[in-house]
């Protein structure tokens, strides 16, 4: 009954977060719109059509069409797809991965200089310029860029879980687990991970963002996912040149990457409100 009242006043405050709320619906809108791409869209995303290029936005194709006649809509809805696939994914491969490297790493001293030490060689690399490095070398594949975010962000989570196992680690609680012969696994996963999923899902969210931030880059420098395949990135690529003559190739694909952005932006900032204590504590 305690767990279940916790959750409804957890959930009760992240309602009353209105700008959290604004936050959940664009993401929602967003989703709505992968899942029901084959629906809300009449034209193909692939299908070229050259006597209708560079046509302005109107009643037959809401946002307009490219250079090659393909219509603008579809191609941004079916390219959200692409975008929240790399983004879950991501989110998926670096909370694993940084969960078990954070935990070992704050259990485990001797772990814990060489985890970290790699940790601090791959946070010193840019963000983007280890991505494309990583794509240079694996080939422009929507597989090989979830595999070079991942490999990038992976070691802010794992910081992110170490900083939360350390303290959690010199709780009394743990040293009478450990001196009543409580194994180490048992320790690291049943009584110091689930202390350690605050800050990891609050993680989780900016690094959702920052995923659908990166691929859109990657591909809109030809790094990320290849044409003719529709993403937000090479939809702003394609309209780069063409600015002036067609600017809604580019405004249309940016404002979806904005929004949803924001929009996993403003959940994150609602859930740290909600879960961290040094927020909670310093709010009341």
């Amino acid at each position: 009954m305690e767990a279940i009242s916790r959750k409804r006043l957890i959930l009760r405050r992240f309602l009353a977060n209105r700008l959290a709320v604004t936050g959940s619906i664009l993401v929602l809108l967003v989703i709505l719109m992968a899942v029901l791409a084959p629906l809300i869209t009449v034209y193909d995303p692939l299908a070229m059509k050259v006597a209708d290029r560079l046509q302005p936005p109107g009643a037959e194709h809401w946002f307009g069409t490219d250079e090659f006649g393909r219509d603008v809509f579809s191609r941004v809805i079916y390219g959200s797809q692409i975008s929240l696939q790399v983004g879950v994914a991501v989110v998926i491969i670096t909370s694993l991965g940084g969960m078990v490297l954070g935990l070992y790493s704050a259990y485990y001293r001797r772990l814990d200089l060489v985890i970290m030490s790699i940790n601090d060689g791959m946070m010193a690399f840019p963000t983007i310029l280890l991505a494309i490095a990583i794509i240079a070398a694996l080939g422009p594949t929507i597989q090989n860029v979830i595999i070079s975010i991942s490999v990038v962000y992976i070691s802010r989570v794992a910081r992110a879980v170490r900083a939360a196992a350390l303290v959690v680690r010199e709780q009394t609680y743990i040293e009478a687990i450990r001196a009543l012969g409580g194994t180490p696994a048992r320790i690291i996963w049943r009584h110091i991970a689930p202390n350690c999923l605050s800050p990891l899902i609050i993680q989780a969210t900016f690094i959702f963002a920052y995923a659908i931030i990166i691929e859109a880059s990657l591909s809109f420098l030809g790094a990320g996912t290849p044409p003719p395949q529709p993403s937000w990135g090479n939809i702003l690529n394609d309209g780069r040149t063409l600015i002036r003559q067609a600017w809604w190739i580019m405004i249309f694909p940016g404002c979806a990457v904005v929004m949803t952005v924001l929009g996993l932006n403003l959940i994150g900032d609602g859930l740290r409100d909600l879960l961290d204590p040094r927020t909670n504590k310093a709010k009341s």
